[in-house]
């Protein structure tokens, strides 16, 4: 399989054969940017949106790691306030993937 840098690829590989969890990753990820970007666009650092949201800046860290899985309403709801913005909630219409069994193949000897 040929390495590639391109993040959105790297997920497709990672996660081919599970797309819950591609779908899972993808929206952690589009959280922490969206945090990342709006603290930006604010010209707020680290250690001054956490003041305002009365965390510590290592929580704002985690909160913009796309890694973090641990994103939670009341916390998003803090930093919306912090920064002068509210949280719309939306539903897409398209239906949410589903889990597939992965088919195992081979033979017994």
């Amino acid at each position: 399989m040929a390495r590639t840098t391109d993040a959105l690829k790297m997920l497709d590989q990672r996660y081919k054969f599970d797309p819950v969890a591609l779908d899972e990753e993808r929206f952690h990820a589009q959280v922490a940017l969206l945090i990342h970007d709006l603290r930006e666009e604010a010209g707020l650092t680290q250690q001054e949106l956490a003041e305002r949201v009365g965390t510590t800046q290592s929580v704002i860290s985690r909160l913009e790691d796309a890694d973090y899985e641990g994103h939670s309403l009341q916390m998003l709801s803090r930093v919306a306030h912090a920064l002068d913005r509210k949280i719309t909630l939306t539903v897409d219409a398209e239906p949410a993937p589903t889990r597939r069994r992965r088919q195992l193949t081979g033979t017994r000897g």
